[in-house]
């Protein structure tokens, strides 16, 4: 009898301490199912695209050489959004309801990634936001499901505007693309050259994408401005650039592209770059710790990443390591922990704020005359580093329904 009771007492004693384990490490549906939703192709597929999903990838096998996290399997699925909102939110929704995908990352282009994360915010998932730019994501715009990880119309308009207008280079008109990402980064650096004592004279909209920019450029020409800010991104900035030298138009006015990757850089080559002042988040050759990442990413790619293909791997991995610490995908604990945990991967440092914005140092870079190019993807000078605290807009000036005034 006393045996029975003994016996019980270790199988009860067992039962207790199994519950409390799958409570301790639950894991919906026994795996964690990452999304990547990005740019397949289009104009953003080769600063995001294929090279989001290789991060992503580079990610899962960092954190666990057998793919597990608390014991469960991740996986790994994308698709192409094209740049439009309802094919993201279609995607996004048929994601999480049907394929139980747990968090979507990079959503290149502003649109599809406020179509993400409206889904996101409605069925309770995560977004982590690498390729996306416009400051309303964690601003007007937030959710408390999402993180904009990478950089932000912020960062670029007090980066590259902001060193500009310093430079002399106060009278300004763009050329913008015409949708929510091309709104925001004009506003935001109109902002920064006025309040610096510059003039904006003028702007104009292309529609998005475009292919012929002459009409835009040559208004821009006959505005007599120092500067023409491009406010587009992409295969858009590169066509720009490109017939603003056929028109001879940089003989006389600068162009600033205020948003620019270095595979747009390898795109246009160092004899057609040459000079650009741009602003990025990551650079390949900054430090050890980056160059040894990037080879590694190029040995599978063939190509340098650009700072959104190094968002998506921090993202991935620091989500992962979210999940491990709080032994659960439960949102609301791994929003939590992203929170709370300040991050230092080797590619980016810094704390995410209650707003949804990792903040972290940006890179004010030169691009590099083709005589001072000593090795392929050597292509820029680092000319500043932007203190992360400069670079991001002030919590006191938010508007975020997260943020406690």
């Amino acid at each position: 009898m006393k045996y029975k009771l003994v016996t019980k007492a270790i199988a009860a004693a067992c039962l207790t301490a199994m519950a409390a384990g799958v409570s301790a490490q639950k894991v919906s549906d026994d795996v964690i199912k990452i999304g990547v939703l990005t740019d397949l192709s289009g104009i953003y597929s080769d600063l995001a695209g294929q090279g989001s999903v290789i991060a992503a990838r580079m990610a899962i096998e960092d954190f666990s050489k057998n793919k597990t996290v608390l014991g469960k399997k991740i996986e790994l699925v994308s698709a192409d959004h094209q740049n439009k909102a309802d094919i993201t939110a279609n995607k996004a929704r048929e994601w999480f309801d049907k394929e139980k995908v747990d968090v979507i990352v990079d959503l290149v282009t502003t649109s599809a990634a406020l179509a993400a994360m409206e889904v996101a915010e409605q069925k309770n998932k995560i977004t982590l936001i690498s390729g996306a730019a416009s400051l309303d994501i964690t601003n007007s715009k937030c959710t408390a499901t999402n993180v904009h990880w990478t950089y932000d119309t912020y960062a670029l308009s007090v980066g590259t505007g902001g060193a500009m207008v310093k430079a002399g280079k106060k009278n300004w008109f763009f050329v913008t693309a015409d949708y929510a990402f091309g709104h925001n980064l004009e506003r935001d650096t109109a902002a920064v050259v006025n309040s610096s004592g510059g003039k904006v004279v003028g702007s104009v909209r292309h529609p998005f994408p475009g292919s012929d920019f002459s009409s835009f450029l040559l208004k821009a020409q006959a505005s007599g401005a120092q500067v023409i800010g491009l406010a587009n991104a992409g295969q858009d900035t590169i066509n720009s650039i490109k017939q603003a030298a056929e028109f001879g138009i940089t003989q006389k006015q600068t162009i600033v592209p205020l948003l620019m990757f270095i595979t747009d850089v390898h795109s246009l080559g160092l004899k057609a770059a040459q000079g650009l002042t741009v602003t990025e988040g990551f650079y390949w050759d900054f430090n050890d710790k980056t160059r040894a990442w990037s080879k590694r990413f190029f040995a599978q790619h063939k190509r340098m990443p650009s700072m959104v293909h190094a968002g998506v791997y921090s993202a991935v991995l620091n989500y992962l390591k979210a999940v491990e610490a709080t032994k659960s995908d439960d949102t609301a604990a791994v929003m939590a922990k992203l929170k709370s945990t300040p991050i230092d991967d080797g590619l980016f440092k810094g704390v995410i704020r209650a707003d949804g914005k990792f903040e972290h140092d940006m890179y004010l870079l030169e691009v590099k005359k083709p005589n001072e190019s000593t090795t392929p993807w050597d292509y820029y000078h680092v000319r500043a580093v932007i203190p992360a605290k400069d670079a991001t807009l002030p919590l006191s000036k938010s508007v975020c329904k997260l943020v406690k005034k």
